[in-house]
């Protein structure tokens, strides 16, 4: 019988459906996978651009990278998830894969990993799982979402003790130095100069535009930057794939971006005038 491979060797990748599980959950996934294995190799999050921006610190303190899905048709994110497992599978040859969701729809996912030979464990958000999500996978683990409500403090009643009835009452200033002295704060308030008028609002910024913008920020300043440096950086930042079409992007964009052609440069147009 050949013994079983140490766990320092094994090769884990932690793919997690962002959309679909709460922070903590993910936060504890990420620990409870450590605490399994010792490392994970791979760590990626799946979900839109919106959620990427709300978690964008939990990513960070997880060293978890953000794939944000930008297009909006439903199950569109999961179908990213699924098609990149398939893909790292074959590139990286992890040994284990954990997949963090409690959505029933990747079962054929699951089976073809496995049959790829990956151990395929599954991590879900308790309350959301239902059993025939939980058979299709090697082993399942139901995590508890831990909602924080804030303390309601109150104030403490005041005691009213012996020496508090002996402290004789405050002496009531004059009649004449009160009025003076309201007088010369109604003074004071006159003459203070009108405060001036308040900033005209910034255009708001979509999360898509965000992104792009952090991805590429010479377009921050208005200026055309070609087309190609821009979807060079889109790749880079995992916001496009591989065979995916900048100018299809910029398409479903154009209240915010605009395509100049020949030569193929782009323009953010919500950029502050000079």
């Amino acid at each position: 019988m050949t013994p079983a491979a140490p766990l320092s060797s094994l090769r884990i990748m932690l793919l997690i459906d962002a959309d679909n599980v709460s922070a903590d959950v993910i936060e504890q996934a990420v620990q409870r996978t450590m605490e399994d294995f010792g490392a994970i190799h791979v760590r990626r999050a799946y979900c839109n651009a919106e959620m990427a921006v709300n978690r964008q610190a939990l990513f960070k303190r997880l060293s978890v990278r953000p794939m944000v899905n930008l297009s909006a048709g439903k199950n569109s994110t999961d179908i990213a998830l699924a098609v990149d497992a398939i893909d790292l599978v074959i590139a990286e040859r992890p040994d284990v894969v954990v997949l963090v969701s409690s959505d029933s729809d990747f079962a054929p996912l699951v089976i073809r990993l496995r049959e790829k030979g990956c151990r395929v464990c599954g991590i879900g958000q308790q309350g959301k799982t239902g059993e025939e999500t939980v058979g299709v996978y090697d082993s399942f683990i139901d995590i508890a979402h831990h909602g924080v409500k804030p303390a309601v403090r109150t104030a403490p009643a005041r005691k009213t003790t012996a020496a508090s009835k002996k402290t004789p009452a405050a002496k009531t200033a004059p009649a004449k130095k009160v009025a003076a002295k309201t007088a010369r704060k109604t003074a004071t308030k006159t003459a203070k100069p009108a405060a001036p008028p308040p900033p005209p609002p910034q255009p708001e910024i979509s999360e898509a535009a965000e992104f792009i913008l952090q991805a590429m920020p010479a377009l921050r300043r208005g200026t055309d930057v070609p087309l190609n440096d821009v979807a060079k950086a889109l790749r880079t930042a995992g916001l496009l794939s591989k065979s995916g079409s900048s100018l299809k992007l910029f398409d479903k964009l154009t209240a915010e971006f605009a395509v100049m052609q020949h030569p193929d440069r782009i323009r953010w147009t919500g950029a502050p005038a000079p």
